[in-house]
């Protein structure tokens, strides 16, 4: 082998090396197979690189790529080593192929859906499909995310998918669900997604850390949620759902123990995204209405605020929550019309070993996790740095949500209407 040939393939080389290790960090990162290289080895008859006729690439399976490309390009018989790329369609979004997607996840693909399909495309494109690489703390009744008996996995869950909680209420490991809430919930957010099973998740890639603060009645106390809050900082969660509310008779001075933890997250640069009330009242519940956190409201399929769904003074944005529209707006589009809810996997029933995808899944507790997921999507595809602080990325959602009702800011909307794919692009 020349000296010349040997230069041009060390640059080869090096450009190969360059689109490894530098794309994911950049826009429009480039995806690989993982574990696999493409290799051409010289003509055997020859000691040259093969005519374009006879070239006949080789792909190598192998444990790890950047060790397994340094040295096939030390050997004089490779002409070239590089990763096995991925290419995708042109189209300007990504439709996986969970089969009632299409049918009743208005609140991702519809008109007054948040915009998945392009963010989800943004993410692949770089490098980080469905926000992969952030890990999402769901605190709520647990999730379906083991099989212990009597508990088992959800069916559109894989092991995975999640990373060791904590149950604060039996004071245990097992953050297993045992009302089928935290599970909804988790699915959302994370539901496995192109596996030809159910539904999607908005942040499919992501990891779930799940932390049961909730009882299987739903209810559970501030020291609880407090102690969850600062276990999902403390265990690495970039952020944290709370999809429920204290009565609206619970003041700042009753829950200072959780207004402090929530505080210790914010300065950790853990963004806490939590519900608003569902009693349909214009004053934002807490831990909603904390200034730490960021607060969410509830829309219909028809793009209205839900009737259910408390505003005021200190909401942040809106998302797909279901049911009713609310005429409080006094807009003529919103006449109380029939929306259907929010569908995820969840049990079917009573019991905690049997699936299904529920109908009556409504409220700020299903928009909540509509926003923590595309967070996740924004933290993913760096479209405001790699590692943003909770008051950009709470500034990202809002100022890229889709304005309804009034014209800016306002009591019903907030912000406006999430819309992920704007949040996620760069």
């Amino acid at each position: 082998m020349t000296l010349i040939k040997r230069l041009q393939l060390s640059l080869i080389a090096l450009a190969a090396l360059l689109t490894l290790f530098m794309l994911p960090a950049a826009a429009g990162a480039a995806e690989a197979e993982p574990n696999q290289v493409v290799v051409q080895f010289e003509d055997p008859a020859t000691g040259a690189a093969p005519s374009v006729a006879s070239a006949d690439p080789v792909v190598l399976q192998v444990a790890n790529v950047g060790k397994a490309l340094a040295e096939l390009r030390a050997r004089d018989d490779v002409v070239y080593a590089v990763p096995n790329m991925i290419a995708h369609t042109a189209a300007g979004s990504y439709t996986p192929n969970d089969p009632l997607l299409a049918s009743l996840q208005w609140n991702f693909i519809g008109p007054y859906g948040v915009g998945a399909q392009q963010a989800w495309a943004n993410a692949r494109a770089a490098g980080r499909p469905g926000g992969k690489g952030v890990t999402v703390a769901v605190l709520d009744t647990g999730v379906a995310y083991s099989n212990r008996v009597p508990y088992k996995r959800s069916p559109d869950f894989n092991g995975g998918q999640f990373v060791a909680g904590w149950d604060f209420v039996d004071g245990d490991p097992y953050a297993n669900d045992a009302n089928g809430h935290g599970t909804h919930v988790a699915g959302t957010i994370a539901e496995a997604t192109n596996n030809k099973i159910a539904v999607a998740g908005l942040a499919y890639g992501a990891k779930i850390m799940p932390v049961r603060v909730l009882d299987r009645n739903g209810e559970g106390s501030a020291n609880d949620i407090t102690d969850g809050v600062r276990f999902a900082v403390r265990n690495g969660a970039k952020l944290i759902n709370l999809s429920l509310e204290f009565d609206s008779g619970v003041r700042a001075a009753d829950i200072p123990e959780l207004l402090s933890a929530l505080r210790y997250a914010r300065s950790r640069g853990v963004l806490v995204v939590s519900a608003s009330g569902n009693v349909g009242d214009q004053s934002i519940s807490y831990p909603a209405n904390a200034p730490t956190v960021m607060s969410v409201g509830a829309t219909t399929e028809s793009g209205c605020v839900a009737e259910y769904s408390n505003g005021g003074d200190g909401l942040d944005i809106v998302a797909p929550g279901g049911g009713p529209d609310s005429t409080a707006t006094g807009e003529s589009r919103c006449r109380r019309t029939a929306s259907r809810n929010i569908a995820q996997v969840t049990f079917s029933g009573k019991s905690v070993s049997v699936f299904g995808v529920p109908s009556d899944y409504e409220g700020t507790s299903m928009a909540t996790p509509h926003v923590t997921a595309a967070a996740a999507l924004v933290i993913a595809t760096g479209a405001i740095g790699s590692n943003p602080s909770a008051s950009r990325l709470e500034a990202r959602l809002m100022d890229t949500a889709r304005d309804l009702g009034q014209k800016g800011i306002d009591h019903f909307y907030g912000a406006g209407l999430l819309d992920a794919a704007a949040a996620s692009a760069k």
